[in-house]
């Protein structure tokens, strides 16, 4: 009676056990694969599943949420030979567990592995300047060339994000001394010009004054005619004005030596009279 219990009491562990074997509880976020001696059998969905006991194998918990992969760093070359640092990341999404597991070793790596050869090769056909300014182009085509590669893993790639683009150490420092040397030619160029209408305005300045001087002079110089004809037709002699002009030319000339800032004494002929009237001759009245 004793052994008797002892059988039912394993025959019912047994059975417990071998129901706790076939239930499985899938997450909510993953799908299960099963393996049936070896073999993939099913994918099990969220929820309560039964599978058969000591036959199936739950052999990978795959998670069905989006998975962000870092696409590391490396040095891609241009078009035009430059060389260009850059890195991306990728969201994806396991649609079929199944494949994602027998068809590739490891997804995540061939995927990293995908994106970098690929955007190489987009990089590759495009000058330094389109590399820089064109992340979108290089976003549709990267998103374009392996979206059809990773299905045959039952994968989809959600989008890719290129996360730097930038020109190496070396192309930065030469691209900064490219554009300290352009900044110092445009500030040339500039003080060139402003010397250059500097001269221009004050070329334009002594043109003017010459011109104003010139005219000044023929002003004066019909002053001088007029009075000479004036003088003339007073004294109605034809070199008494001359005389007259002298003189009075002669006086000017000793008033301004007196008026000057620089003159400490001023010597004037003892007969001034006398020989301004010898300079005007007998015939001026008074």
């Amino acid at each position: 009676m004793e052994s008797f219990s002892i059988v039912m009491v394993v025959l019912i562990a047994l059975v417990v056990f071998t129901v706790f074997k076939g239930v499985r509880i899938v997450p909510q976020g993953y799908k299960w694969v099963v393996q049936r001696l070896g073999k993939y059998s099913q994918t099990l969905e969220p929820g309560l599943n039964l599978i058969i006991p000591y036959v199936d194998d739950v052999a990978y918990k795959v998670t069905t949420k989006d998975i962000v992969l870092d696409i590391p760093s490396q040095e891609v070359i241009t078009r035009d030979n430059v060389v260009i640092i850059a890195n991306a990341v990728a969201y994806i999404n396991i649609v079929r567990p199944d494949k994602a597991v027998y068809g590739i070793e490891d997804y995540e790596y061939g995927i990293r592995n995908l994106v970098q050869t690929s955007l190489r090769s987009i990089i590759g056909e495009m000058d330094l300047d389109n590399a820089l300014s064109s992340r979108e182009e290089i976003k549709t085509k990267l998103k374009h060339a392996i979206s059809e590669d990773i299905a045959d893993w039952g994968i989809t790639l959600k989008t890719v994000e290129i996360q730097d683009i930038n020109p190496s150490q070396t192309m930065q420092a030469s691209m900064e001394e490219q554009a300290a040397a352009e900044r110092l030619r445009r500030a040339t160029v500039t003080r060139a010009d402003g010397q250059k209408q500097a001269a221009i305005l004050e070329a334009d300045g002594r043109l003017e004054a010459s011109r104003r001087d010139a005219e000044a002079q023929v002003v004066l110089a019909k002053g001088s005619e007029e009075s000479i004809r004036l003088i003339t037709a007073a004294m109605g002699d034809e070199e008494m004005p001359i005389v007259y002009l002298l003189g009075e030319q002669y006086i000017k000339s000793i008033r301004q030596l007196a008026e000057s800032d620089n003159s400490k004494m001023v010597v004037l002929p003892a007969d001034i009279l006398s020989t301004v009237k010898g300079m005007v001759g007998d015939k001026f009245k008074v």
